[in-house]
């Protein structure tokens, strides 16, 4: 026989289990768990791994900050470091400060009934794989490329270009280009909020359009900006494929090095303290703009 007590437990249970909170922790528990076992994981064994020490096709189990010391001090890896974050910032920047005019185009002047085709045109580009994209561009900017064929057919220039090929500016174009509907398609949803009305009612208090968008609609619209200022920072700064396609020796980045450390090297932890490095700046630089998207948020006090 069941006590009082194992009784009013199982009931207790029994109306926990038919609950929404019980619901909702089985809903978020799956993903959870996912994340733990294909996210947490790898990246506590990256961590584990950075204060470890390097042996020759072995792993020794002597904590260290060595390779730390090495990943910041050496002049080497601080400048690729140093060179990714560069790059990331100049992608960063160009991407979003073209984006803005295409956003606020479609979302100002283009008419509600046509706005779903002009983002379906934005999208176009992920139609086709990153990867053959970047390889197009690897054939636009070539020796024999697009834009040196064109400019030689135009008599602009005498003999081909070779700084936009195997540097960084290829890399800031081409990611430019990549993540471009990344930065349009947040500012558009940002753009969509504002209230025309505010626009109207600035007008007719005698304030110009130009000091309208700038008092009113930027503002407004720098939720998305900033989101949109992550969605592209983040990515870039670790991106690999690009600058091993068309960077060159000049345009390598951490995740170039972070992949010399581990396949060519053999040296894990050394690899592992790179990468917990771009993790941490990454995290840093996230931390402040997400600091400063609050603030939009929030308003004037």
């Amino acid at each position: 026989m069941h006590s009082g007590g194992e009784m009013e437990q199982e009931t207790r249970w029994g109306r926990f289990r038919r609950s929404e909170a019980a619901q909702g922790y089985l809903m978020v528990g799956t993903p959870a768990l996912y994340a733990i076992l294909l996210l947490g994981a790898p990246l506590a064994t990256i961590i584990l791994y950075s204060f470890l020490t390097d042996g020759y096709l072995e792993i020794i189990r002597d904590f260290t900050f060595a390779n730390y010391r090495e990943a910041w001090t050496n002049e080497l890896y601080r400048s690729v470091m140093l060179r990714s974050l560069w790059v990331a910032a100049a992608v960063t920047a160009v991407t979003v400060l073209l984006a803005f005019p295409v956003a606020y185009f479609v979302s100002f002047h283009v008419a509600p009934d046509r706005k779903s085709l002009w983002l379906f045109l934005i999208t176009i580009p992920f139609w086709t794989s990153y990867l053959i994209r970047v390889f197009l561009w690897k054939v636009i900017l070539g020796f024999n490329g697009v834009v040196n064929s064109g400019l030689m057919g135009l008599g602009i220039i005498d003999e081909p270009l070779t700084f936009i090929l195997y540097n960084v500016n290829a890399v800031v174009i081409t990611l430019a280009h990549a993540y471009a509907p990344f930065a349009i398609l947040p500012i558009f949803v940002a753009l969509e909020k504002i209230d025309r009305s505010l626009l109207e009612a600035g007008q007719d208090l005698g304030e110009s359009k130009v000091m309208t968008f700038w008092r009113v609609t930027l503002p407004l619209a720098m939720p998305g900006v900033i989101a949109s200022v992550l969605i592209v920072f983040i990515p870039t700064i670790g991106d690999y494929v690009t600058p091993a396609l068309v960077g060159g020796p000049e345009g390598r980045m951490v995740a170039n090095l972070i992949q010399l450390q581990y396949l060519k090297l053999d040296n894990y932890p050394l690899g592992s303290a790179i990468a917990v490095s771009a993790m941490s700046i990454v995290t840093v630089v996230s931390l402040i703009f997400l600091f400063l998207n609050r603030r939009f948020l929030r308003g004037p006090k």
